[in-house]
């Protein structure tokens, strides 16, 4: 069973740091071991020149991370992030931005994900993560 959009927010809403629901992460797509979670664009997440802020990409990554291996284990389970990985390649100003977080590897003890970070109205890619998590659960 896969998880729907809904359940997918209520993961995010029920189970991250006020900071991190203040970036407005909302679940596009989710499939089994996939999601793309939409970063919308805010002011208050750009830093000087008008670009969104490599924080809050990472922020974003990291999150579609957890909610990706939810959507594979069908449920939230306690883990955390061993490593992370990020690479900028354009600035993004003015735009949503999709997150898709795709699991590479989901072990009993570890996950590993591949992310990607694209500006909607351009379609480029703005980052590239790879995270590794601890599954505790």
């Amino acid at each position: 069973m896969t998880l729907t959009p809904a359940e997918a927010d209520k993961i995010l809403a029920a189970n991250f740091a006020p900071w991190v629901l203040e970036l407005g992460l909302v679940a596009e797509v989710v499939g089994e071991g996939r999601v793309v979670l939409r970063l919308p664009w805010s002011e208050r997440l750009a830093r000087e020149g008008g670009g969104l802020s490599g924080q809050a990409l990472m922020a974003a990554a990291d999150t579609a991370t957890v909610i990706a291996v939810a959507a594979a284990r069908d449920g939230f389970v306690p883990m955390t992030t061993v490593q992370q990985s990020t690479s900028f390649q354009r600035s993004v100003t003015g735009s949503d931005v999709l997150i898709e977080a795709v699991l590479t590897k989901l072990g009993r003890r570890m996950a590993f994900a591949d992310i990607t970070m694209t500006d909607e109205e351009s379609g480029g890619l703005a980052a590239r993560a790879s995270t590794v998590y601890a599954l505790l659960g």
